[in-house]
């Protein structure tokens, strides 16, 4: 399909009938690229293609996904607020006015699978752990659900998100712990204006452990050229950066870590982000990066 033809197809056909389309053609063209190569799939591929050939398209191609159901999740709502909610570990989780019932489920539900410990795209795990007495610096906070994990753990928490639509649910959330936590309704980039900072200038260098958790869209490789300070310097430095929204970053950022001295490992497993219209061979994309400066 030349370019003209693609964006035609995704101007024109209806978004739903695109997932259709999409979760039909997508796994046959996954399956077919790794079936006719010369080489045999590793392990954790071949996990993936057997999900792929007994089940329909999914972002985590594994059977743990499977196991929840957003039917089961319970919506409360919060009158006085405006809000709707759903308990966290025993703590209040606020969403989207806009947002129903049912959206929250199906949000909820997919955050749910995203922190499973078998998912590549859990952040923190037995080894890579947030210590009590931490700074978390969230970037892309969006609903906050990393920060209200480790809330009672840290410090101090420091919440960037730049969607004026999460600012009254993230200020509801944490209001019980205000007094430690900072929201800031910036992109976090590669340059300082009105919309915009870098972690180096907002950030002081901290005397305790930091840890940071970038997951920004697809904008990570200009949040990491706005930080060089913060990398360089900051000891100790945690770092979970997220490598699936385009096809090179993995790579690109392995590179720049090992560069600052990181020492770092990619999570398990693998994502099949769709969401990116250029997606391509080899269409697995690790999830994140796990880094450590100490």
């Amino acid at each position: 399909m030349n370019k003209f033809a693609s964006q035609l197809y995704w101007n024109i056909v209806p978004k739903f009938i695109r997932k259709r389309i999409l979760s039909w053609r997508l796994p046959l063209a996954i399956i077919k690229y790794y079936e006719g190569r010369p080489d045999r799939p590793s392990e954790d591929i071949q996990q993936a293609l057997s999900y792929l050939k007994k089940n329909s398209l999914a972002i985590f191609p594994y059977d743990f996904q499977n196991e929840y159901r957003a039917g089961d999740i319970e919506v409360f709502e919060d009158m006085e607020k405006g809000m709707r909610y759903v308990f966290q570990e025993g703590k209040r989780l606020y969403f989207k006015k806009k947002w129903d019932r049912r959206k929250i489920r199906r949000v909820y539900n997919l955050l749910k699978k995203e922190q499973d410990i078998r998912s590549p795209h859990r952040y923190l795990t037995d080894e890579f752990r947030f210590e009590a007495g931490d700074v978390l610096v969230d970037v892309g906070a969006a609903e906050g659900n990393l920060a209200l994990s480790v809330v009672e753990k840290a410090s101090k928490l420091i919440l960037f998100e730049a969607d004026k639509d999460w600012i009254a649910p993230l200020q509801a959330t944490f209001e019980p712990w205000r007094d430690k936590v900072t929201i800031v309704q910036k992109f976090v980039s590669d340059l300082t204006n009105e919309t915009n900072t870098t972690l180096d200038d907002y950030l002081s260098l901290e005397q305790s452990a930091v840890f940071l958790k970038v997951d920004v869209e697809g904008a990570e490789s200009r949040l990491l050229k706005g930080a060089k300070r913060i990398l360089a310097e900051q000891t100790p430095l945690k770092l979970a950066l997220c490598t699936y929204h385009k096809q090179e970053d993995e790579k690109t950022f392995s590179l720049l870590l090992n560069e600052k001295g990181f020492d770092f490992s990619t999570s398990e497993g693998f994502m099949i982000f769709y969401h990116d219209k250029n997606l391509k061979a080899p269409y697995f994309r690790r999830a994140l990066l796990r880094a450590v400066k100490k």
